[in-house]
């Protein structure tokens, strides 16, 4: 794995829109707040579009992609914001050409599906973190920031990874595993299955988060993944936040009853309630480094 050369003061980032359009009010205070980190902003020309979920034509939002990834200037790529869109692009992206010009790329949520084939097709370290117009517009806390900086400043090793005080990583299945960290929004994951861009899990580890899902999604999720060999294949899995997925009525089974019996008899190492996700605080991962996972002492290293 690639992992991309630090970023540094004074470098110059790309902004992008691979997604859903970001509200026009966010925009200004989102590159502001890049600003802040000592960085220079480069606007693409998605992040001004709007085509009705989109932000943005197909064509818009991956030469955004490519032509940042192309330019020798542009130093890393963040992405304004989720929402839907990023795997409509997927068949578009010159993969030789950014392999050649690896980059740091950051962002959560839809743009799971760039991440994944950055990791397989590119062999590229990509970063899931907080966005410019869904997080850091508004402002963070040190803690998100922290693990911010730590990612995408930094090449040193994370190291044992650390949850906010009073909450937990806690075990679901004991052992120990270690392999490179996949993933990322469950949802998003799922929708690759049976494409040309489907997530490899061989020797992974899979790291999994979601909003606004019903445990009767989830579990129709994971099991859609089990079925697939996707949880056989990993080395181990990380469950990291899933914000607003408990029951809307009482015959639901909890989320905890669903890890319990789609998950646990897969015997995989794996720990929960990391807090990284949708949710603030989170924390930072580089997706495609080594981690290891200790279920014994409930904890996480990125090696």
């Amino acid at each position: 794995m690639i992992r991309p050369t630090p970023l540094k003061i004074g470098d110059k980032i790309g902004l992008i829109a691979p997604s859903s359009p970001a509200k026009r009010d966010r925009i200004e205070p989102a590159i502001k707040a890049m600003e802040d980190l000592g960085l220079e902003v480069v606007l693409g020309a998605s992040c001004m579009e709007s085509h009705g979920f989109l932000s943005g034509s197909d064509e818009i939002r991956a030469n955004d992609i490519n032509d940042m990834f192309r330019d020798k200037d542009i130093k890393g790529i963040f992405a304004l914001r989720g929402g839907y869109g990023a795997n409509r692009l997927l068949h578009m992206l010159d993969y030789e050409m950014i392999k050649k010009n690896p980059k740091v790329f950051a962002g959560y949520s839809d743009i799971t599906a760039l991440h994944n084939v950055l990791n397989q097709k590119c062999d590229l370290i990509a970063f899931h973190t907080p966005m410019a117009a869904s997080e850091f517009y508004d402002g963070v806390d040190d803690y998100t920031m922290n693990y911010f900086k730590k990612n995408i400043f930094s090449n040193k090793p994370l190291g044992v990874l650390k949850n906010p005080r009073g909450q937990e990583i806690k075990t679901l299945v004991k052992g120990i595993a270690e392999g490179e960290l996949v993933g990322g929004n469950l949802s998003v994951l799922v929708s690759s299955m049976g494409t040309p861009y489907e997530i490899n899990t061989k020797g992974k580890i899979l790291f999994l988060e979601d909003i606004d899902e019903q445990p009767y999604k989830i579990d129709r999720m994971l099991l859609q993944l089990k079925q697939c060999g996707k949880f056989k294949d990993a080395n181990g899995i990380i469950l990291g936040a899933f914000t607003d997925c408990e029951p809307k009525d009482d015959r639901s089974l909890s989320l905890m009853e669903v890890f319990n019996e789609i998950i646990v008899p897969e015997n995989k190492p794996t720990l929960y309630n990391l807090v990284c996700g949708h949710c603030l605080p989170t924390l930072s991962l580089p997706l495609g480094a080594k981690v290891m996972i200790d279920g014994e002492k409930s904890e996480i290293t990125i090696l």
